[in-house]
C-alpha cells in the first residue's frame, strides 16, 4: 500500500475505480450520492468531494473509454471476464496517455461525403497515427469532437497504435453508418513530426538538385 502522501500513480487510481464500479454507471452513483445527502447519514463534505470527482471531465472521460472498449471487445464469455478485460484496457489506454490529454471517445456518423479530416504517420514512418487535418465545412469539422493533433488509438474497437497507416485507412473506409474513435491530444508530438517529416523531404529535394 502507498505511503500517507506519496502520489498514488494513475494505473493504481484507475484499478481502484473501475474495482468499485465495475461498470461505471456515473449518473447512478451521482443519483445516489443526492439521496445519502438528504438523509444525512454521511458528513456532507465527504459527499460534496465524492460528488466532484465523479462529475469531472476525468471521471466522464473514464466512463465514455470504458463503455466505448466493453460495447466492441470480443469476448464471448461471462460478464464478469469481460468486465474484467475491458477494466484492464481502459486502465492501459490511460496509463499510456499518462503527461498527455486523456483518451476521449468521438462518434462520427459515416457518410458519402466521406468523414471530412486526413490521417498521416504510422509503423512504416516510425510515428503514430495522427490527425494532421480537419478539412473545414466537413463532418468533423461540423461534429466538433475532432481536433488536429490528436492521435488515433483505435478505430470501431480495432487499436491502430503501432500499425501501418493504411491499416487505419482501411478501418475507416469499412466502417458503415458512424464510427467511433478513441483519441488523445498531443498536438506537439504532432508538430514534432511534422518538422522531422519536413527536414526528410528538404534533404531528398536537396539530393535531386
Amino acid at each position: 500500500m502507498a505511503a500517507l502522501g506519496e502520489p498514488v500513480r494513475l494505473e493504481r487510481a484507475l484499478e481502484y475505480f473501475l474495482a468499485l464500479v465495475p461498470h461505471p454507471d456515473i449518473c447512478r452513483a451521482i443519483e445516489l450520492l443526492e439521496k445519502l445527502q438528504r438523509s444525512g447519514e454521511v458528513p456532507p463534505q465527504k459527499l460534496q468531494a465524492l460528488q466532484r470527482v465523479l462529475q469531472s471531465e476525468f471521471c466522464n472521460a473514464v466512463r465514455e473509454v470504458y463503455e466505448h472498449v466493453y460495447e466492441t471487445v470480443d469476448i464471448s464469455s461471462s460478464p464478469e471476464v469481460r468486465a474484467n478485460a475491458t477494466a484492464k484496457a481502459t486502465v492501459a489506454a490511460f496509463a499510456a496517455s499518462e503527461g498527455h490529454s486523456h483518451p476521449r471517445v468521438v462518434e462520427l456518423p459515416k457518410t458519402e461525403e466521406g468523414l471530412g479530416f486526413n490521417i498521416m504517420g504510422g509503423k512504416e514512418q516510425n510515428s503514430p497515427i495522427y490527425i494532421s487535418r480537419i478539412i473545414p465545412g466537413g463532418i468533423a469539422d461540423r461534429h466538433g469532437g475532432l481536433k488536429r493533433g490528436d492521435q488515433l488509438l483505435s478505430v470501431n474497437g480495432v487499436s491502430v497504435e503501432g500499425e501501418h497507416h493504411e491499416k487505419a485507412v482501411e478501418l475507416l473506409k469499412a466502417a458503415q453508418g458512424k464510427v467511433k474513435l478513441v483519441v488523445r491530444y498531443t498536438p506537439k508530438v504532432l508538430e514534432e513530426m511534422e518538422s522531422r517529416f519536413e527536414k526528410m523531404r528538404s534533404a531528398k529535394r536537396r539530393q535531386q538538385t
